[in-house]
């Protein structure tokens, strides 16, 4: 694979940054703050902000402080009233309430959260969440059928249904009413449910649309307990409300930003069995956990269990009351992330080779076989793309049938794409760079063929080579803890808020080995004037070094041995011209 690129954002004038410091020191929202934090902000920090999007000074404050100004009033979504009022209604008259989620960690957690949330206010409620393989992503009329059998007369959905016409269509035909809440972009028709509630309709008026499947479940949740009288309630869902946002990977800006920081607060003082267990098996410790703890640790394992058996096992997780049935639902998700772990990595060989041999010149990868557990291609789409920069679909092809999963780069709109080629889909559907279909296998190659003209249209002009986007070209001798407090007001970091990266030009090598069983990590000391950093890059124990070095990299703290240190964490590097 080729060297990433190396992007270094455009850096303000020194006239901006000035303009913008005083702008925010005389900015009324600073001024109403009472924290020491609050009163100052250094060029670095306003070019950072400027990098994430916050460029107005009278932003600042909302962004560093993460306070309620970035929480929007629930009653701004579309069809929330009526919605609200078919729920509670329910809720009276003591009829069955079916939560229908998606079979993601975001669906779990808004299905956990919205079922928790009605039986708190007394209703009767079941769940369904669809199996991966047999019933794939959204509603489907079996299941509308077998809820109905159980004595369900309303059907809410989590993280799907804004793109189900037909099922919402026959669900009615059975007697069903049903109030949808998703955050996926709808098609040209709505569904003609109850209410659909999506911020991202054409005709919403909500302030902020990008939040997850839970965000939105949350958001109608804190409706239902508004109207009900029991505002103060909603609270006690913001832990799920984190896990589900941070592992479905919207930008962790605006309302976001504010849940998953108030949900990461939650999640360190929950009492949640079955979290307390997922926390324990996933080596993690209660009070430390940041938002990257979900994203590498606690999201994987609620994913495992719908890519390798059923995610109701997550949800049963979730939910669980006693901390014995806790203990046993963690360690089926803890076998099943095993599992998955290995057949991803087997299968990301095997696609590798494939690659490798075919040529990696094409503009668009599609691979897949019968032998691609289907629970596993998302893993496997995103890690190609990680590999090559290219958009990637990888296909678990079954019988007549082909089921794919595809990743892609911000430059190639995968759902527009998919959109040009629906002729030949049975089902599709999903984000800018994360999407999902099925399709008749006899169409596959057609497809393929198709995608790559689309390909080779769109990103003709593209360096199809990784970016590595760099905030700012700094001397390593300017870091320090001072430097690090102040980038650690950006948190929580995530999706369209990473942690900030550095470029040091001309860093001395001090010392330097390489670690891990195949010495495949490189452990450093690095000088710069009289500063001395230790530093570590995975992955990087084969690279040619120099004495003097350009590295890109960002701050971190290593926790070793009861000690904590600031250390550099090294992304690239290479000799210093």
């Amino acid at each position: 694979m080729n060297r990433r690129r190396w992007h270094v954002l455009p850096a303000l004038a020194a006239n901006e940054l000035m303009e913008r410091t005083d702008g925010y020191s005389s900015s009324p929202a600073r001024l109403r703050g009472n924290s020491k934090e609050n009163l100052s902000i250094t060029p670095l920090l306003v070019q950072l902000l400027h990098n994430r999007g916050v460029t107005d000074p009278r932003d600042f404050h909302a962004f560093l402080t993460v306070d309620e100004t970035l929480a929007n009033d629930p009653f701004l979504l579309p069809d929330i009233e009526k919605s609200t009022a078919r729920v509670l209604r329910a809720i009276r008259e003591n009829e069955l309430i079916a939560v229908y989620g998606d079979f993601d960690a975001d669906g779990i957690t808004g299905t956990a959260l919205l079922a928790g949330g009605i039986l708190r206010l007394g209703g009767s409620v079941v769940h369904y969440i669809p199996r991966r393989v047999e019933e794939g992503h959204g509603l489907n009329y079996p299941a509308l059928e077998m809820l109905k059998s159980q004595g369900v007369s309303l059907v809410i959905t989590v993280d799907c249904g804004i793109t189900e016409v037909n099922e919402v269509i026959e669900g009615h035909k059975l007697g069903l009413d049903i109030v949808i809440t998703d955050h996926h972009v709808p098609a040209a028709q709505l569904p003609s449910a109850l209410g659909a509630i999506d911020p991202k309709r054409e005709d919403s008026v909500y302030p902020f649309r990008e939040l997850a499947g839970v965000g939105v479940a949350y958001k109608f949740m804190q409706a239902l307990y508004s109207v009900a009288g029991k505002e103060t309630e909603w609270d006690d869902f913001l832990e799920l409300v984190a896990l589900g946002t941070v592992s479905d990977m919207v930008p962790l800006r605006g309302e976001n930003r504010y849940l998953v920081k108030r949900g990461l607060e939650a999640l360190n003082r929950s009492r949640r069995p079955g979290l307390l267990e997922l926390v324990h098996s996933a080596g993690l410790e209660m009070g430390k956990m940041e938002a990257e703890s979900i994203s590498y640790r606690l999201g994987p394992r609620l994913n495992a269990s719908g890519r390798i058996d059923h995610s109701v096992t997550s949800y049963e997780l979730l939910m669980a009351s006693s901390r014995e049935q806790a203990c046993k639902l963690a360690a089926t998700l803890e076998a099943n992330n095993t599992e998955r772990q290995r057949l991803t990595a087997e299968m990301l060989a095997s696609a590798r080779e494939k690659l490798l041999a075919d040529g990696t010149d094409l503009p668009l990868i599609m691979v897949g076989g019968h032998n691609y557990p289907s629970g596993v291609v998302g893993v496997v789409a995103g890690k190609l793309v990680d590999d090559f920069y290219r958009p990637a679909i990888v296909l678990h092809l079954d019988g007549d049938v082909a089921r794919g999963s595809a990743r892609s780069i911000p430059e190639f709109n995968l759902v527009a794409a998919l959109t040009e080629c629906s002729d030949l889909l049975s089902r599709y559907g999903g984000h800018h760079q994360a999407a999902g279909f099925i399709m008749p296998m006899a169409n596959v190659d057609t497809l393929n063929k198709r995608l790559m003209e689309i390909a080779d249209r769109e990103l003709a002009a593209v360096d199809l080579r990784p970016v590595l986007t760099i905030d700012a070209a700094i001397p390593l001798s300017e870091m320090d803890n001072a430097t690090f407090r102040s980038i650690s007001r950006l948190a929580p970091f995530g999706q369209a808020n990473q942690v900030p990266t550095f470029l040091s030009c001309g860093v001395e090598v001090v010392e330097k080995r390489t670690v891990g069983e195949s010495g495949d990590h490189l452990k450093l000391r690095l000088r710069d004037g009289r500063i001395i950093w230790d530093a570590i890059g995975f992955d990087l124990g084969k690279r040619q070094l120099a004495s003097l070095l350009d590295i890109v990299y960002y701050m971190e703290v290593d926790q070793w041995g009861g000690r904590k240190t600031l250390r550099l964490h090294i992304l690239d590097l290479v000799p210093s011209a």
